[in-house]
């Protein structure tokens, strides 16, 4: 499986002829948003930084809610979660997704703004990827990105959501969440190709570096 950033929440997971887009983010950004062909685009909440549908090709199917789907043999699983630590009271709801294909679970956080609950840890017990936001303000800090990952014990985590050169909005960069996790600085890799074989026996920390169409 293939792992590309595209800046802010963006991701896309190529397997076997499928393609996913995780929450493309609107031309104000400061991203270069994807114009490439994709079979899904999941949107985790309603916000302009990560619901832009339009510009695809290949009519692909847009899920943005919890429920469970399947598509070209990929299971995708939405789990409602909430945009801030108030039940949603402040932000709204966010939808945690869940892909499994090639025999690895990928997840993605979206705007996770709470820690998980201990039915939420257990829905997402089996992760071997996960895609989280770890740059604050508008999501969970640095901090709780940490405890996170401590519940839920992932192979590989990929941080994003964090402030780089380009990235309009106002959020921490990616260096708090790195001394969370006791690490130095990590240079970036263009993208990441991922197997069950591959897979580290203990929680790895990997960076990728925004992809520029």
């Amino acid at each position: 499986m293939d792992i590309t950033w595209y800046g802010h929440s963006c991701f896309r997971l190529g397997e076997r002829g499928v393609t996913i887009v995780t929450d493309p983010p609107s031309d104000d950004m400061g991203y270069d948003r994807p114009r490439i062909r994709a079979d899904v685009i999941t949107v985790s909440h309603e916000h302009p930084g990560h619901n832009n549908r339009i510009g695809f090709r290949g009519g692909p199917r847009v899920f943005d809610g919890p429920g469970e789907y399947e598509v070209k043999g990929v299971f995708i699983t939405g789990i409602a979660t909430y945009h801030d630590g108030r039940r949603g009271a402040t932000r709204g709801r966010n939808t945690v997704f869940l892909f499994e294909f090639g025999g690895i679970t990928v997840c993605h956080l979206g705007d996770l703004g709470h820690v998980p609950t201990q039915t939420q840890v257990e829905a997402l017990s089996d992760v071997n990827v996960l895609l989280i936001p770890v740059g604050g303000l508008h999501t969970i800090d640095a901090a709780k990105a940490a405890e996170v990952i401590s519940l839920l014990e992932p192979n590989l985590v990929i941080p994003m959501h964090y402030k780089t050169p380009v990235e309009k909005a106002k959020l921490h960069t990616v260096s708090k969440f790195l001394k969370e996790m006791g690490l130095a600085s990590i240079p970036p890799v263009p993208e990441l190709k991922v197997s069950k074989s591959s897979l580290p026996a203990e929680t790895e920390v990997v960076l990728l570096d925004h992809k520029r169409p």
